[in-house]
C-alpha cells in the first residue's frame, strides 16, 4: 500500500472522526463505530476509496 494521505488530510479525517465518535457517544448510536473509519484511514496513511480515482494528497518528493 502507498501512502496517498497527506498531512493536512491525516488532521481532518482525525479531527472529523473524533467528532463523530463524540456525537455517536452521546446519541448513543452506531455512528461511535462509523467515526472509527476516518482516523484507521489516517493512522495508517492509506485511503481505499482513493484507489479508484487515482487521488493522492501526498505531496510527491524531487
Amino acid at each position: 500500500m502507498k501512502c496517498n494521505i497527506g498531512k493536512t488530510d491525516r488532521i481532518i479525517r482525525i479531527v472529523l472522526g473524533a467528532c463523530i465518535i463524540a456525537v455517536g457517544v452521546y446519541s448513543q448510536s452506531w455512528w461511535a463505530v462509523v467515526g472509527a473509519i476516518p482516523i484507521l484511514t489516517a493512522t495508517i496513511g492509506w485511503c481505499p476509496a482513493y484507489v479508484p480515482f487515482g487521488i493522492s494528497s501526498c505531496k510527491t518528493k524531487p
